[in-house]
């Protein structure tokens, strides 16, 4: 993975002392930022499949399972982070980073985001699933937006309310609040509505990104 300096979204906690130390370890010991990129597909097919196999199961089992999928949530996102890290701080950024940069992000979405539904319709949630595809399919799109500006001259666009790390973060939350949800006679449906609620979140980026791309393209053509 190799990132511009004028295209990485903004992160407060790639300052952070812990994040520098990371990167500077894992570049010491020459993993590149394409390795770790990978490494996020990995944590994010672990995680699905947590969701997934989740929605069979029952009390410990179930919230053992619902905590290693949001553990592998957040292993996704510091993979996305330190990956940047590995590759502009320390300079190692390779010539198939453009492909690293974007193309495991889309992956790992869609294996967290249809784990989740499909997991959540075999808890008996039989809209889960379909959830699972909108949100998916949504957070693909505000990607492409972004990529879209980005091709036609124009600066990344990172805004939300329906980003990278807002959806992972209404996804970790649904999947700790999941262990709890026989204390109030759920079964799933915390993982469902999660999803809709990103799909809300994601739908309503594509919506502001699009907006935003008109203005620059208006704004640009002096119109």
């Amino acid at each position: 993975m190799s990132e511009a300096l004028g295209t990485r979204r903004p992160i407060r906690s790639r300052s952070s002392r812990w994040a520098q130390g990371a990167a500077a370890w894992l570049a010491a010991r020459g993993v590149s930022p394409d390795a770790v990129s990978a490494a996020s597909v990995v944590s994010a097919l672990v995680g699905g499949a947590a969701f997934l196999v989740a929605g069979e199961l029952q009390g410990a089992s179930r919230a053992a399972l619902l905590a290693v999928a949001a553990l592998c949530v957040q292993l996704r996102l510091v993979c996305n982070l330190l990956d940047g890290l590995v590759a502009v701080e320390h300079g190692r950024g390779g010539p198939y980073g453009p492909i690293w940069n974007e193309l495991p992000d889309r992956v790992s979405d869609a294996l967290l985001l249809l784990g989740a539904g499909y997991g959540a319709s075999l808890s008996g949630v039989g809209w889960g699933a379909t959830a699972g595809w909108l949100a998916t399919v949504l957070a693909v799109l505000t990607a492409y937006i972004r990529e879209l500006g980005r091709g036609l001259g124009l600066p990344a666009d990172f805004s939300g309310p329906g980003a990278k790390p807002q959806r992972m973060a209404v996804l970790t939350a649904a999947a700790l609040l999941g262990a709890a949800e026989p204390l109030w006679g759920w079964r799933g449906q915390g993982s469902a509505w999660a999803l809709a609620l990103i799909a809300l979140l994601a739908g309503m980026t594509c919506i502001r990104r699009t907006l935003n791309l008109a203005a620059a393209l208006r704004s640009r053509s002096g119109a």
